[in-house]
């Protein structure tokens, strides 16, 4: 059947900051560079909408320097299989594409980890990034009164994000505890930029540690929350819950084509590369470290792509220095066990399926649940339940199949 080929020497899975970071790199080394991303514009959710209007001197940065050189950018386009050992089929709007390559860089990203409590699917109980997202693309936030809650650093991102377009930010509530927070700021002393942008985030918020959502209560819609902090526990009315503990790499491109996967993440040696000849992997698909070291990943991984190794080992002293921030930032919001007790055994965790947390318990792992429940068969083929039945029952989850996305019917018949 035919469709469309792009032909590259470099493929970039990925426009966030890690991806073009990437395709900058290589595409500066006169190496022809192919970039996707499933978003209509470059950014990732980090950058999201600043292709056009910069907001931060660093997308500025580097959203000119992607404009200097000679990069195919094919937006709105999700891989979904692979179609030879170095191709990919991609699902775009126009129908189904042909990406072949010489090179591969898995900038991929991570998404929010959810976990279930009673009501946790009411509407308006939403993901903190997700709601950020939405309000980026238009959706009224002005005089609501938000809680945000969950764990890590893109809670206090995504408060101020949502105070500064009018929203009443009533408390961040962050389970980590006081101290692992206060040794995290500690930690920061040596980098007084990341300090004074925490301080900064912060300011003006009622910023709850140890604390986390019991409950969320309502009538059709989100109403009111439960919170709990340190043995006590009250009530908060509320428009919108945004709600994300940490984040979790998406790992199924990687997986698909038999990359070694480490303590959750792509694992990759000192130039990016994963387990597979010519595949590279960088930024959150590596393990959570934050903007900083999904830049230096990606510009490592794009002169590596690009045969510049030499250059690409010149930068392992900035990536040593942005890990180490990685590796406390990991510790300080650390999941508590106390949250693998929020979910009734009527709680649906399975949202796709409807597969409530006592049926699981009946099962021992992850295939036994799916092949008598059907958690994780849905549509988002447990991008959701995946990662909180991980957390909740020290499960593995494993056996991704193509099409790791959920694509149209027309698409899979023109393989």
């Amino acid at each position: 059947m035919d469709r469309p080929r792009h032909a590259c020497d470099v493929l970039v899975v990925g426009a966030g900051p890690a991806g073009l970071a990437a395709a900058y790199r290589a595409a500066h080394a006169g190496r022809r560079v192919t970039v996707v991303d499933d978003n209509p514009d470059a950014g990732g959710q980090i950058w999201r909408g600043e292709q056009r209007e910069p907001r931060s001197r660093e997308a500025q940065v580097w959203f000119e320097r992607i404009r200097s050189v000679d990069i195919e950018l094919i937006a709105g386009a999700r891989v979904f299989e692979q179609n030879g050992p170095r191709s990919f089929l991609a699902e775009t709007p126009a129908g189904v594409c042909e990406l072949v390559f010489e090179n591969l860089v898995l900038a991929t990203g991570a998404r929010e980890r959810f976990l279930p409590f009673p009501g946790w699917t009411l509407p308006n109980v939403i993901g903190a990034g997700g709601l950020q997202a939405l309000v980026k693309n238009g959706l009224p936030i002005e005089r609501k009164k938000v809680v945000v809650a969950g764990s890590g650093p893109l809670l206090l991102a995504v408060a101020a994000y949502l105070r500064a377009h009018g929203a009443e930010v009533l408390l961040i509530a962050e389970q980590a505890s006081s101290l692992r927070v206060a040794r995290f700021g500690l930690g920061l002393i040596n980098q007084p930029g990341k300090l004074s942008q925490a301080f900064a985030l912060a300011k003006g918020f009622r910023y709850l540690k140890d604390c986390w959502v019991v409950a969320a209560k309502g009538e059709g819609k989100l109403e009111s929350l439960v919170l709990q902090r340190r043995g006590k526990r009250w009530g908060v009315s509320c428009d919108y819950l945004a709600c994300g503990f940490h984040l979790v790499p998406n790992l199924e491109l990687a997986e698909l084509l038999g990359c070694k996967i480490e303590d959750g993440a792509v694992s990759v040696d000192e130039l990016q590369q994963t387990s597979v000849s010519q595949v590279y992997a960088a930024g959150e698909a590596t393990g959570i470290g934050g903007l900083e070291l999904s830049l230096i990943e990606g510009e490592i991984a794009g002169l590596a792509a690009a045969g510049n190794r030499e250059d690409a080992r010149r930068l392992s002293p900035e990536r040593a220095k942005q890990q180490r921030f990685a590796d406390l930032l990991n510790y300080a919001f650390a999941l508590r066990d106390e949250l693998k007790r929020l979910a009734a055994p009527e709680t649906i965790v399975c949202r796709c399926e409807d597969v409530v947390l006592d049926r699981l318990r009946a099962h021992d792992s992850w295939r036994a649940a799916k092949l008598q429940t059907r958690c994780g068969m849905g549509p988002c083929q447990g991008r959701i339940c995946g990662s909180a039945v991980e957390f909740l029952f020290d499960w593995k989850v494993e056996s991704v199949r193509p099409p790791i996305l959920p694509v149209r019917v027309e698409s899979l018949l023109s393989k």
